[in-house]
């Protein structure tokens, strides 16, 4: 068992979970009052984060360990659990990268931030453009074609 405490709270931004429409929203990434002012200083010069995070709305019974159509879609392949990005993973962990806006004092201002107020936060990272992957990216037809509208501006959302 690993005991982990969370190092801020996602404050405003997107009130419920959504698979698609996730951009253009502003958020707050609330740091524990308890840490220095100094714990931030020179965050503001990165653009982009790396923000680990919980499924807090996700319980132990949602996790999935067995292959499945994303999205129950049955035109895209079954794929792992750990094919998959969404809540049913064990641990129900989630990496994203959100661009700062900006520091003011323990707050971080992001947008495209796809966790939602309340969500505890494990990690901040700045994002190292040298971090990334080396080399070509590849991936199946199937991610793309259900993350067409992902990042697509929620004001965008049909209503």
């Amino acid at each position: 068992m690993i005991m982990i405490e969370p190092v801020a709270v996602v404050v405003g931004g997107h009130l419920e979970p959504a698979d698609d429409y996730q951009g253009g929203i502003r958020s707050v990434i609330r740091l524990n009052p308890d840490y220095p002012l100094d714990a931030v200083q020179g965050l503001e010069e990165f653009s982009h984060l790396t923000v680990t995070w919980r499924f807090h709305l996700a319980t132990p019974d949602d996790v999935e360990l067995h292959a499945r159509s994303p999205r129950g879609n049955p035109r895209w392949p079954a794929t792992g659990t750990f094919a998959h990005r969404n809540h049913r993973r064990p641990n129900q962990l989630a990496v994203s990268y959100p661009r700062l806006l900006q520091v003011k004092g323990l707050d971080l201002h992001v947008t495209d931030l796809d966790a939602v107020h309340g969500t505890p936060i494990i990690d901040i990272a700045p994002y190292f453009r040298e971090m990334g992957p080396r080399g070509e990216v590849t991936e199946p037809a199937w991610p793309g074609e259900m993350l067409t509208d992902y990042w697509t501006d929620a004001d965008s959302r049909p209503r």
